[in-house]
This record gives C-alpha cells, structure tokens and sequence, in this order.
C-alpha cells in the first residue's frame, strides 16, 4: 500500500508526543495533526508541566512507572542539551510536605526522580505546620514553550498541523488509513466516554523571581511550582465542573494557601489567573479500536484520559500508542496484501 496517512486528532502535550513517536517509529507514514485549538489555546497551556505522577487506580503501578520513566528520561536528555531553554525545560529542586506521615514513605517513582529522600528536621523547620516532608529534585516543562518546540520538531519531519473541529471520527475515515484519539476532554463528546469527567484546575501564574524551589502539599490541593519565567501557584480539583470562568473568591483562596507555605509571596506581582479542565477518568485510555460501520472499518488508536497527571507521562504514553498505531499499519499491510492475493 502507498504511504499509510495517519491523523492525530488533538494539540495539546499528548496530541503533538504521539505524532512525533509515530513519525520516529513508523518513519514511512504520512502524518497529520487536527486540532479545532492549538497552543497557546490548548489545556495543556495552562498546566504546571511539573513531573510528579499521579496515581491512576485503573493502570497497574508498573506502567505508571515504565511510563513515567521514559518521560524522565527523555525530558532529562532535552534539560541537558542547547535546547532546554527554548524547549522549557529545567531541573527544579524542592519538598512535598504532608501533616502526617503518608502510608507510603516511598511513592512508586521515588527512585525516578534525582535525590529522594525524607526531609531532616532543620528543613521541617521552615514548614511549622508539617511533621513529614521529602526532599527530591526533578523536571519542570514551561508548557508553552514545549508545546511549540514540540511543534516545530513536527514541521521538521513534515507533519501536517490544520485548524480543524473534528465532530465525528469518521469524517476522517476516507482521507486517512489510522486515527489516533488525543483529544483529551473532547473525547467526552467526540467518542461517547461518559467514564471521562473533567477536573476543574485554577491556578494562578505570578512574577516571584526570588522563588527557587517547588513546595507541594502532600494532598497535591495547594503547590507553589517555580519556571523560568513565572510561578504557578494552585490550586483547585473540582470534579465535574465544566466552568472555564476564574472565580475571585478561589483565587485570594490559592493566594492565602501558598502564601501560608511560603509567605515570600505576598510581594509577588503581576498575578494571572487560568482555568483548565483536566480530562479525567479511572485509568489513561490506552488502546486499539476498530470501529465498523456498513462494512466499512476504521481502525482507531485511543491516548486520553491523562487527568492531572498528563505531563509527568506524556513521553511514555505517546510510545506506547505509537507501538498501537505501528500495529495497525501491519493489520493494514497484511489484508492488502491478501487481497492482491
């Protein structure tokens, strides 16, 4: 068969890391991005881009894990090379600090991460309220700049990128041989997903250049995570909250919160407020589907569902769907060869 045309429905981190894995694995394909929003538009844009999982109680912990590891490692590659700065990405030292000591000391991804270990008691100091803490040093990503580093790494390979709303997966079936599903919250609508719920996420971007470390609340509610330019301050979880309006009295609430944490931070300036919706449910959706319709079959591979936790595995989803999409083609290749045959 000529060129298998593949079509990544989606933008954000997931969309744009899927099409660059499969333009990696399947170097013969043809591939293009639909998206009706690109960046800075996107979910993704708004995220704090710091790696530290969040658990998903529908995935085994060993894929959590393997996936968490590549996105580490690659991440790691990028922050040690000429590209980290345009690409986003440093190293960011710091504690996760908790007024009782967790059932888990030692999270899943404690030896993925540089440096783990408990805090010492002159560093509990500093957080008066708190009797536990752990001390590590790991990858943050500036969202924005990723997203359009991950872009121009796609235009490099010849990947197609158009503004487009796609309603229905098979509008598409006649102009490409393989769907890929990234489309995050969309999917609600666009597949049916009704075990797909959004979390409302509103966080606050601030200028509080003298912030050095990330402090995190055990409980993942209240997080003051330095980037390059700004400091996200969060943050809310509202569970089927479709609303993409700032709420003030949420705002001075996050505000109070970091501050409690670290009170350096009534002198920052320039306070931005945003408003995502992570796309949310029990385990990421990771798989093949052939869908059929009188005869006619369309092979899909679906990557959502990431919540919270979409950057911290982002790089080891999009291989795993990739490896999907590479099956696919071969499913492809076979039947038509058979039916030459």
């Amino acid at each position: 068969m000529a060129a298998p045309k593949v079509a990544v429905v989606g933008a954000g981190v997931i969309g744009l890391s899927t099409a660059l894995c499969i333009t990696e694995t399947c170097p013969s394909c043809s591939v293009t991005v639909l998206s009706d929003q690109f960046s800075p538009n996107t979910t993704s844009d708004i995220a704090a881009g710091m790696l530290i999982p969040h658990t998903y109680p529908g995935t085994p912990i060993h894929m959590q894990k393997q996936w968490f590891k590549e996105t580490f490692t690659y991440l790691f590659a990028i922050s040690n090379s000429a590209e980290a700065s345009e690409a986003g990405i440093h190293l960011v030292s710091g504690w996760q600090v908790f007024k009782n000591a967790p059932k888990e000391e030692l999270p899943f991804w404690s030896d993925v991460v540089l440096g783990f270990r408990p805090m010492s008691e002159a560093e509990l100091q500093k957080f008066p309220q708190y009797r536990f803490g752990q001390a590590f040093t790991t990858l943050k990503c500036d969202c924005p700049p990723y997203l359009l580093w991950l872009e121009k790494r796609l235009k490099a390979t010849g990947v197609q990128m158009y503004t487009r709303k796609v309603a229905d997966l098979w509008e598409l079936h006649s102009e490409y041989n393989v769907i890929v599903n990234c489309a995050g919250i969309g999917a609600h609508q666009l597949v049916g997903d009704k075990k797909l719920f959004p979390i409302r996420g509103q966080v606050l971007k601030v200028h509080a250049p003298w912030v050095k470390n990330f402090i995190r609340d055990g409980d993942g509610l209240t997080y003051i995570y330095p980037g390059i330019h700004r400091v996200t301050l969060g943050g809310t979880r509202e569970k089927e909250s479709w609303s993409l309006s700032p709420d003030p009295g949420t705002t001075k609430d996050i505000f109070d919160r970091c501050c409690s944490l670290e009170p350096s931070l009534r002198g920052a300036r320039d306070i931005k407020v945003k408003v995502g919706l992570r796309p949310s449910r029990q385990s990421v959706r990771l798989q093949r589907e052939v869908l059929s319709q009188g005869g006619v079959k369309l092979p899909v591979v679906h990557n959502y569902g990431h919540g919270a936790g979409g950057f911290s595995v982002h790089r080891g989803t999009a291989k795993e769907a990739a490896h999907l999409v590479g099956e696919c083609i071969a499913a492809l290749q076979g039947s038509s060869s058979r039916a030459k045959l």
